[in-house]
């Protein structure tokens, strides 16, 4: 029998103490508690936080006229603009869920997404008209389609029945909306970009939006009204939960339909902004740009980078820019960042080129994420803390995805054991910091040796010629594989492939050195990831 407990008895759940959590309380309280300032700016456009609440509203409104309620998904197509942003509000109070579609997908794959997803609703920007008409006529059966034609925007060929602020005008300015009855109800649907076969539906809950949201705010000690430039595409991982981190603290959210250096530098200086997240192609564009686009910054900016582990020149270098780095780690599955290289201000003392080395690690687990571990992938047993021995990163908590959509098998698979699996290899060091040194797949493995692609790629990024750099295995009779290094060069940059190979052999074991370099542009995704499996089908064509 069980033993009586008094805390327990007679002491329900009632509305007055528990409510679902949702980061939809935040858009509520932004616009009761500070309705007067700016949310929302978009070039000439700009919405306060009552104006803001307002249109999220009426999208919802007019959403739930047209039938959409739980169960539902609606898809939207478009770039960092104030639609991306209101969908990311206005879809999940109608209890709908929010697919963001990745704006350089092709038309085959945005179909598939729209069919396995099944969307009931498609909100999409003019400038895609051309392949949304062709993945609408994959999709072989109809949706309701609401073009967005942005004033920023090149324009294009309208596709639906509606254009945005018509349907906006739909809906009613005070639609209070549907906040979820379980806090493990769906949010989003975002696809993984899968390199091998159909991308996979990464499922979130409410509970770790809410969660993740709040994990940004305390990771990155973020203030409040923090000015914030959307670099980040929102369609990704649903903008690391910033739509809704930046709505908490009541900030400002500067939209940025095309990222480039001039624009970044343009809305940095105009609007004063303080914080933004991207990719480390984002760094590059802020360090590459030219006197002619750079402003001067209004104080120290922010930034979150994730991706590819910076290297350690870049980092340094954007320091000396102005712009203070935080350095995150994380993936589709959980929400995006979950992972901080957390500084401590005794590192402040260290020389900068060492900073930079103890930056680019991946670090620790965000407060909001209750496991972080390198294990062995068999066992599931912890490693060492030495820096050295090497195993598969894994995380558990409230800021892992449900799971795959419609995908049990995958989904059981990758949540076995109660810890999620990254599929990314690493190493914990002393201090617990973990560091990845590579995808499991991109190990190149060479006469025996194990060879960790990114700390190849490291060696390379010292080298004042090279602007970006990948390094994939290529087949190779005597030795299985050896590195091949793929370099793009900074402009009026030049190296030759002797060079850079002979610079590796000073920073590195030669056994580690690139044998082959390939000069080129180098395939990305839209989020700034660089495409290995391109690389590696060109590296194995190769003579």
């Amino acid at each position: 029998m069980a033993a009586h407990n008094p805390f327990e008895t007679d002491l329900d759940r009632t509305p007055a103490n528990y409510v679902p959590l949702t980061p939809l309380s935040f858009l509520e309280r932004a616009a009761a508690v500070f309705p007067e300032r700016p949310a929302v700016v978009h070039g000439q456009q700009r919405f306060t936080w009552r104006e803001a609440a307002e249109r999220c509203r009426r999208l919802a409104s007019a959403l739930v006229e047209r039938g959409v309620g739980p169960g539902d998904t609606v898809a939207v197509m478009c770039p960092n603009t104030p639609p991306m942003w209101e969908a990311h509000q206005g879809v999940p109070m109608t209890g709908a869920v929010l697919n963001a579609l990745n704006v350089r997908l092709d038309a085959e794959t945005i179909a598939y997404i729209l069919d396995h997803g099944e969307a009931k609703v498609l909100i999409t920007d003019t400038e895609f008209h051309a392949v949304i008409d062709q993945a609408l006529k994959r999709l072989g059966r109809k949706i309701l389609v609401i073009d967005v034609d942005d004033p920023q925007g090149p324009g294009g060929t309208r596709l639906g029945a509606l254009e945005y602020e018509e349907f906006l005008a739909e809906g009613a300015p005070d639609f209070r909306g549907r906040r979820p009855d379980d806090e493990w109800e769906a949010i989003s649907l975002n696809y993984t970009s899968g390199t091998t076969g159909n991308p996979k539906g990464v499922v979130y809950h409410h509970r770790g939006a809410y969660l993740n949201a709040i994990g940004n705010v305390m990771t990155w000690g973020i203030k409040g009204h923090p000015v914030y430039l959307w670099t980040l595409p929102m369609f990704h991982c649903n903008g690391w939960c910033f739509p809704w981190t930046i709505t908490a603290l009541a900030g400002t959210h500067v939209c940025l339909r095309r990222v480039e250096a001039a624009a970044i530098y343009e809305a940095i200086a105009r609007e004063g902004v303080t914080h933004l997240c991207g990719a480390p192609i984002v760094m590059q564009m802020i360090l590459n740009a030219t006197p002619e686009q750079k402003r001067p910054l209004p104080g120290p900016v922010q930034m979150m980078t994730a991706a590819a582990p910076p290297p350690a020149s870049v980092l340094a270098a954007m320091q000396q820019e102005g712009f203070e780095v935080t350095h995150v780690y994380g993936l589709t599955e959980v929400y995006g960042p979950a992972v901080v290289c957390a500084w401590h201000e005794t590192w402040n003392d260290r020389p900068i080129e060492e900073q930079a080395e103890l930056k680019s690690r991946q670090g620790v687990a965000y407060p909001v994420l209750e496991g972080l571990m390198v294990a062995d992938p068999e066992t599931m047993e912890p490693l060492p803390w030495d820096g050295e021995s090497l195993g598969e990163v894994f995380m558990r908590g409230n800021i892992v995805m449900k799971g795959y959509l419609k995908n049990p098998s995958a989904t059981e698979q990758a949540l076995a054991g109660g810890w999620f699996h990254t599929g990314d290899l690493g190493v914990t060091h002393p201090d617990g910091y973990v560091q990845l040194k590579d995808r499991s797949k991109d190990i190149i493995i060479s006469g025996g040796e194990n060879i960790s692609s990114i700390e190849v790629e490291n060696a390379l990024y010292r080298h004042p010629a090279v602007a970006a750099v990948a390094v994939v295995a290529k087949p190779d009779e005597r030795w299985g594989e050896t590195p091949c290094a793929f370099v793009e060069l900074k402009p009026d940059a030049e190296a030759t492939a002797e060079e850079l190979i002979a610079f590796c052999r000073e920073n590195l074991a030669h056994y580690k050195c690139p044998r082959h370099v390939m000069f080129g542009e180098l395939p990305k995704t839209s989020t700034g990831k660089i495409q290995k499996f391109v690389l590696r089908d060109q590296a194995k064509a190769a003579e």
